[in-house]
């Protein structure tokens, strides 16, 4: 509330660098947009295109046959029209993607509706000198940006977690364990079936690979994710999870994996919670986070490269079958194993990108519900196992644990 204390220690001594400090709010510098050169590098970064210069670019590439461009290429040539088009003559400070960019941005900060986007933008249009390139409304302008955006999906779930209708299932219309049906039942009026298909239960899913590519599409990105294996700490300390025995000892059992220090090292994390603050209100999320390891040690655990991959809610909790959800991870990790194909702006390659998920980060039910480990009952600790030192207490009707400082050395002080 009152700021920090002056004598606070900026802590520098891990090598990190002063960072500018993040604007909010009330400055809104941070979508200062600078030029289209800016936006180009933008456009670039998003599609994983290698720097070119602006006479190199063909807005207008040829399209007869045997030259038809896929829908990717016609994206990103798109969107380098929109950078290089002026707001208005004479306009240079702006193009309409920028222009899009930081309304979309202010939008982000301060919480607008949707419609009170498309009420302005309608004004725009009567206001700015040809106004009438502007999108017409909010939709509009997110099928402008679409290129720049990460895909996610719609995975419609059985209500009772038994399985996903995902791949061989995809085309199911009730569930093969429980035999409940995908689909709410339709509701008639006046004898007429009202609205389309609802499916019972939706995850929202968002492919990790793509965002992975991202970060090796940038230049400045694609050097720190090499910084893992570019500054050894001295001998004796750990600043970084590269320091731990479990990142050595995955480089022992995986040499071909470790030998390219862009091979991407994950961690997963996973909690549940009620999106609503009366807690009474049965409701529960479960968010499911992957943290990338290659990045130096204030970056890593920083919200930006926190890659949000599934989204999972509903009236209760997963509980065990979260694993079913899970699948949808596990899939691209299976894909990891031969690799793919990845541009590195850095080093202006492209390179075979693989990925390795290291630990899990959670609290003890959510350890329960990751692992299959029960911490509940007799054998709760997921130290000790099996030989988790626990007794039954007949009165109070419940499992004590009485064995915990048995692990300490003779001569300890308890």
């Amino acid at each position: 509330m009152n700021g920090f204390t002056p004598s606070y220690t900026v802590w520098i001594f891990h090598g990190e660098k002063s960072q500018p400090t993040n604007c909010g709010v009330e400055n809104s510098g941070c979508g200062n947009f600078n030029g289209q050169d800016e936006m180009q590098e933008m456009v670039r970064d998003a599609f994983g295109i290698p720097p070119i210069q602006a006479h190199d670019i063909d807005l207008d590439p040829p399209l007869g046959d045997g030259h038809n461009l896929d829908e990717e290429t016609t994206k990103f040539f798109k969107l380098l029209k929109e950078a290089e088009r002026e707001l208005y003559p004479g306009g240079q400070k702006f193009s309409l993607l920028s222009f899009i960019v930081a309304l979309m941005h202010i939008k982000s900060l301060c919480g607008w509706s949707n419609k009170s986007f498309t009420m302005l933008l309608k004004l725009l249009k009567k206001v700015l000198p040809e106004g009438e390139i502007l999108p017409n409304s909010y939709t509009a302008s997110r099928q402008l940006l679409g290129g720049l955006s990460l895909e996610y999906h719609k995975v419609h779930a059985c209500p009772r977690d038994c399985m996903l209708y995902w791949g061989e299932d995809a085309k199911r219309v009730d569930c093969k364990v429980c035999n409940v049906p995908r689909y709410k039942p339709e509701e008639k009026i006046d004898g007429s079936k009202k609205g389309g298909k609802i499916p019972q239960k939706i995850v929202r899913y968002l492919p990790l690979i793509p965002k992975l590519k991202r970060l090796y599409s940038s230049k400045k990105t694609a050097g720190l994710m090499r910084w893992h294996a570019e500054n050894p700490a001295p001998i004796g300390i750990s600043r970084h999870p590269v320091d731990s025995d479990i990142w050595k000892l995955y480089d022992n059992l995986h040499p071909d994996f470790a030998q390219d220090p862009r091979n991407v090292r994950l961690g997963l994390a996973s909690d549940g919670f009620n999106p609503y603050r009366t807690m009474n209100t049965t409701y529960s999320i479960w968010p499911v986070v992957m943290m990338t390891y290659n990045l130096p040690p204030w970056l890593c655990m920083k919200q930006p490269y926190m890659m949000l991959t599934l989204l999972i809610d509903g009236p209760t909790s997963p509980g065990n079958n979260i694993d079913v959800y899970l699948r949808l991870i596990v899939d691209e990790m299976e894909l990891w194993d031969i690799g793919v194909n990845t541009y590195d702006a850095f080093g202006n390659e492209m390179f075979k990108m693989r990925a390795l998920m290291l630990w899990t980060i959670n609290d003890l039910p959510a350890l329960a519900m990751l692992s299959g480990w029960s911490t509940k009952g007799y054998l709760a600790c997921p130290v000790c196992l099996d030989e988790t030192c626990s007794r039954w207490l007949v009165h109070g009707k419940k499992v004590c644990y009485l064995g915990h400082r048995r692990w300490l050395d003779k001569d300890h002080k308890f």
